[in-house]
């Protein structure tokens, strides 16, 4: 049985990246609660990813993808981490205007050749915006949203440190 310290607790990172704010308020939510490191996707190094004990993905699901920098991280890092992450736990969240569908297929098929594990139910917060200046407009993410995503961190944390996932 391994017996940990807090300063040697797991820790998983929060992968961000947001346009218009909801994307980084759930994000800091989820690691706030969770302990966890709070990265920009645009700042994510490999090593940062195979340092981690976990991930938590989110961001804005654009055109009906994954946003750019979002797909970006995974281009850069994607390689240097094949083969090296297997089985690591992860959770995502996307913001979306519609469907956000389309974003978490995109997101599944990248983390299922990194051959991570979900470990939570895929969460989309529908935000309805769907004529420009709704889209491109702040948005406030409803506090009974930031508490599941507080729940999140909370649990992935959990997890983790119980050698649960």
């Amino acid at each position: 049985m391994i017996v940990r310290t807090m300063s040697e607790a797991p820790t998983f990172l929060v992968i961000w990246h947001s346009r218009t704010g909801a994307s980084k308020a759930m994000a800091e939510a989820v690691a706030e609660a969770g302990g966890a490191r709070l990265v920009r996707a645009s700042d994510v190094t490999a090593d940062m990813l195979l340092s981690a004990s976990g991930y938590v993905f989110i961001c804005p699901e654009n055109l009906g993808a994954l946003s750019g920098e979002m797909k970006e991280m995974f281009d850069r890092t994607y390689y240097q981490a094949l083969e090296k992450i297997e089985g690591r736990p992860f959770v995502s969240i996307i913001a979306a205007g519609s469907d956000g569908e389309g974003a978490q297929r995109q997101l599944e098929r990248i983390v299922t050749g990194w051959r991570l594990k979900r470990v939570m139910p895929r969460k989309i917060v529908n935000f309805s915006a769907q004529r420009a200046k709704d889209i491109l407009a702040e948005k406030t993410v409803e506090q009974g949203v930031l508490q599941e995503c507080r729940e999140i961190g909370i649990g992935l944390s959990e997890g983790i440190s119980l050698g649960v996932f």
